[in-house]
């Protein structure tokens, strides 16, 4: 007993020295959306509902496909860690940036139409223009935003956390007074958030690039075979695309809700409540998506490495520690529930709006907690494919159709459609939970060493063959 004891002393001192950190870098790379959203929303409320219905659409479209695919990295680059295979890391990772630049252009075509898009699906035209404009300065942002998911992953993978730590700060520092120029002093209202957004986003992946290039930390994982990179783009599209319809079908059930938020009487008001109230709640999402990343990392090494008990000590670990943080959150803005709403918004319709939802968002922390930590062990396991199954039946058979019906047939309105999203969430949180008390740690720490083995065999048979293959060039 004394022996566990003391283990689980240990990891606790682990996972603490990584969760803390992997926390902060997420709250601070939300903050640069937050920041915008609450300088434009002082603009007025036309301003507020334009870029926050734009950035729903962004996320819809665009920000959560690379995202999801990203989240590739932590199974392939986390096991390939525990298992010592340094250089692989480096490989993914570059294959990773090429794979979702390419995907950056249809999504950028697509954005070109946002305003038709908006308008066609029902949304109030003046509120559709303001979003298309935003959409548009957005555009360079979305190139910046892919290179930085992965190279998050990619030191998030081998616990290099202090660096993207610190420039993620450097880069918030950077945007609040770039926002606040451009927005204010240069009057470019919702242009200007974008523009800065972009900036501030490059300035991170140039600040993580220049680490990556030039540390003595990364010597061991970054790639001495540049043709490798394009022969590991089948293993990282292996778990990409299941990893993407993983964190789409979940991120669209909450888009979708302001969407249809922008359908109800009253759609300004509506529409501004809610997007506070997903503010809100994204930001407390990022904390609960470092604490899963953490529980993604530390499963991920452990079943690369062939522990799979230290696995399984890292997740009721941090199962204990999530629970303690959405405790303290909750209890937090539930006494405060009158006061955050001016934040994001001067009018006291809706601060009134916003607080009589800050209940449900108090549960929500806890759910948004618990999903988060067990889609985490789901993404160091490689069950992505399970994992986007779940997330289809919780939200889009029970959560959405839920919410809808609460809403417009029962007139609950935008407090309908967040009771519809918190039972979605609640079934998830379930079902991921059923799924990862079934696990056997040591058949997964087998398959993660044979999944190493089989990649690393596959990658050099490939390379042998480039080698062998006369150049015919001149």
């Amino acid at each position: 007993m004394d022996g566990k004891w003391i283990d689980s002393l240990k990891e606790l001192k682990i996972v603490g020295a990584l969760a803390a950190p992997v926390v902060a870098v997420t709250v601070l790379q939300h903050l640069l959306f937050v920041v915008s959203t609450m300088m434009v929303g002082h603009l007025g409320e036309l301003q507020l509902s334009g870029v926050s219905i734009a950035t729903s659409f962004a996320t819809v479209t665009g920000l959560c496909f690379l995202f999801g695919m990203s989240g590739a990295l932590e199974t392939l680059c986390g096991q390939a860690y525990g298992a010592q295979q340094y250089q692989k890391l480096g490989t993914y990772t570059y294959s990773a940036i090429i794979c979702l630049l390419i995907v950056c252009v249809p999504i950028t075509i697509l954005w070109v139409f946002t305003e038709k898009i908006l308008t066609l699906v029902g949304q109030d035209p003046a509120i559709s223009h303001v979003a298309y404009r935003y959409a548009l300065a957005f555009i360079p942002a979305l190139f910046g935003y892919a290179i930085l998911q992965a190279l998050v992953r990619y030191f998030q993978t081998q616990s290099l956390i202090l660096p993207m730590l610190y420039t993620s700060l450097a880069a918030l520092c950077f945007h609040v007074p770039l926002c606040w120029i451009l927005v204010f002093k240069l009057g470019l209202g919702s242009i200007g958030a974008a523009f800065s957004m972009a900036v501030s986003i490059f300035l991170n992946v140039t600040l993580l690039a220049f680490y990556m290039k030039f540390s003595s930390k990364c010597d061991k994982t970054r790639s001495a075979f540049p043709k490798e990179v394009f022969h590991s783009t089948r293993a990282f599209f292996r778990f990409a695309l299941p990893s993407a319809a993983m964190v789409c079908l979940e991120w669209w059930a909450c888009e979708l809700l302001i969407f249809l938020s922008g359908l109800l009487p009253n759609p300004k008001l509506e529409t501004s409540v809610l997007s506070i109230c997903f503010s809100i709640t994204y930001l407390h999402f990022f904390i609960s998506y470092g604490i899963g990343a953490t529980t993604s990392t530390r499963v991920a090494n452990e079943l690369g490495a062939g522990n799979p008990q230290a696995a399984k000590m890292a997740v009721w670990i941090l199962l204990c520690v999530t629970v303690m943080e959405a405790i303290i959150v909750s209890t937090i803005f539930y006494f405060c529930r009158y006061v955050f709403g001016y934040v994001f918004s001067s009018d006291k319709e809706i601060v009134d709006h916003v607080a009589d939802i800050v209940p449900f968002m108090c549960l929500s922390f806890l759910l948004d907690g618990l999903q988060s930590l067990l889609s985490g062990v789901a993404r160091g396991c490689g069950w992505q494919n399970m994992a986007a199954v779940v997330n289809l039946g919780a939200y889009y058979l029970i959560g959405a159709p839920l919410g809808a019906a609460l809403a417009f047939v029962l007139h609950f309105k935008v407090k309908g459609l967040f009771i519809g999203l918190i039972t979605g969430t609640a079934v998830q949180a379930i079902m991921l939970a059923v799924i990862s008390l079934s696990i056997n740690w040591e058949k997964q720490a087998s398959k993660a060493r044979e999944m190493a083995i089989q990649f690393q065999g596959d990658a050099k048979n490939e390379t042998e063959m480039a080698l062998a293959t006369p150049n015919t060039l001149p």
